[in-house]
């Protein structure tokens, strides 16, 4: 049954072929050939041939669909496509003016044929404008036009209105200072010594008014942001980067958007790498193991090659090393691994190995340390109580070799008074020696004292 279905379908159709098609067809190709008399009889012979229909039909056949597939594909083909972030170009007084509320990409949706939004999207001569020629000082709402060279495109902007605020412009003049992008990039062993810029001072422009979002009221600081990645060589000397970029801030920090002149300026940089030879200084945190205490302490390197800022290095006297040795009853080596101190940038060295040999402990008290001050406000002055309020003993613990050699003069007592005001207090005492393989206590905890203006 199904097959008898689709014979008849397929007679049908060939039926509806014959009809529409190759019979006017053949009707057409008779009358074109009775025009032509002197070959009427090669024509029709040509023509009766039995394919020869056929192909044309055929042929004709195939012209016709295709006409109709494009036109359809014509009336279909309509659609729509976003243009993201287009530049708005803006025409005013800029000597005059400062334009604020403007917005600086808008969106274009465009409407029509894919061939023709193809077209639109190439063409370099389409842009989005706002004209605020002639217009004063105040609140305006102006409209964002497009322009595009194909009238078949249709489009909508948005936002398509704008409201915006023109302002008088007004000048002043700026303290120029300079701030380093990027200088962790830089060699931990240079250091930027100096920033000259080619010049101290700037000008720059816009409005007065408080209540404009980039007001020049709002004005904190104009810098120079020098970026380190620009080097041309990160050597050791003076060099320029050319064409820095001028930013203005508020006190916030936040940027503004304020006309500088000159946009960008030359600075002049000199970089150099200060270093220093600083010894490591062991201290070892906690109590050894029961009648034990340190001999000796050998270490691969003693000392270290530190790269910083000159101020850094002045200060700095010693890389110190904590090491736990809590419950430590036999030799032991370590192998540590060196902290840089703050504000050094480098060092020769990363870790160091120490071996630490134990002995006997034996103690002993040494009396008459004088008791230093430390971190007291330069307006105030300090006074004990009483000479046990400036002096104190010391109970020492290591080896008897050790404690042989050590005087009065290797130990230092101290209070920190730091933050302290004028009063009376006690405040605990501090004890350090030169020594690390000793043991410093006080046998006075606290001391009272007494602060008072000079």
């Amino acid at each position: 049954m199904k097959k008898t279905k689709k014979k008849n379908i397929f007679k049908k159709i060939s039926k509806v072929i014959d009809k529409k098609i190759i019979m006017p067809i053949t009707r057409v190709v008779v009358k074109i050939a009775k025009s032509f008399e002197k070959s009427e009889k090669t024509f029709e012979g040509w023509l009766s041939k039995q394919n020869t229909l056929l192909f044309l039909s055929l042929i004709v056949a195939i012209v016709v669909f295709v006409v109709i597939d494009q036109k359809i594909i014509v009336f279909t083909n309509q659609t729509a496509e976003v243009l993201k972030d287009q530049t708005v170009e803006v025409t005013y007084n800029e000597e005059a003016y400062v334009v604020e509320g403007l917005p600086e990409t808008v969106d274009i949706t465009l409407m029509g044929s894919r061939s023709d939004l193809f077209i639109a999207k190439q063409s370099t001569t389409s842009k989005v404008t706002v004209d605020l020629t002639g217009l004063k000082a105040g609140a305006h709402r102006v409209n964002v036009e497009y322009s595009q060279p194909l009238n078949s495109i249709e489009y909508s902007v948005n936002p398509s209105i704008a409201t915006v605020n023109i302002y008088p412009k007004v000048s002043e003049t700026k303290t120029l200072t300079t701030d380093i992008l990027n200088q962790d990039n830089l060699d931990s062993k240079l250091v930027i010594d100096s920033i000259t810029p080619e010049l101290d001072q700037v000008v720059i422009k816009g409005t007065d008014d408080k209540n404009a979002v980039n007001s020049l009221t709002k004005v904190a600081t104009v810098k120079a942001l020098v970026d380190l990645d620009e080097l041309t060589t990160k050597n050791v000397g003076t060099t320029t980067i050319k064409d820095v970029p001028l930013k203005a801030y508020d006190k916030d920090g936040q940027g503004l958007d304020v006309e500088i002149v000159p946009a960008k300026i030359n600075v002049d940089l000199e970089i150099t790498s200060p270093s220093k030879e600083v010894p490591i200084k062991i201290i070892p945190k906690g109590e050894i193991g029961f009648g034990k205490a340190i001999s000796s302490i050998n270490m691969s390197a003693s000392s270290a090659t530190v790269y910083a800022t000159k101020d850094v290095l002045e200060k700095l006297e010693s890389i110190p090393l904590e090491v736990d040795v809590t419950g430590l009853k036999e030799d032991r080596e370590y192998k540590l691994d060196l902290t840089k101190p703050k504000g050094v940038r480098s060092m020769s060295l990363n870790n160091i190995t120490l071996r630490f040999t134990l002995g006997d402990s034996t103690d002993k008290d040494i009396d008459d340390i004088n008791i230093d001050v430390r971190n007291l406000n330069d307006k105030y002055s300090v006074q004990g109580d009483s000479e046990k309020d400036i002096k104190v003993t010391v109970n020492v613990k290591g080896v008897s070799s050790v404690l042989n050699g050590l005087t009065s003069e290797d130990i230092t007592a101290y209070i920190d008074l730091k933050d302290y005001a004028p009063g009376t207090y006690e405040v605990p005492v501090k004890v350090e020696g030169t020594d690390s393989r000793v043991a410093y206590i006080s046998k006075t905890k606290k001391v009272k004292i007494r602060i008072v203006e000079k």
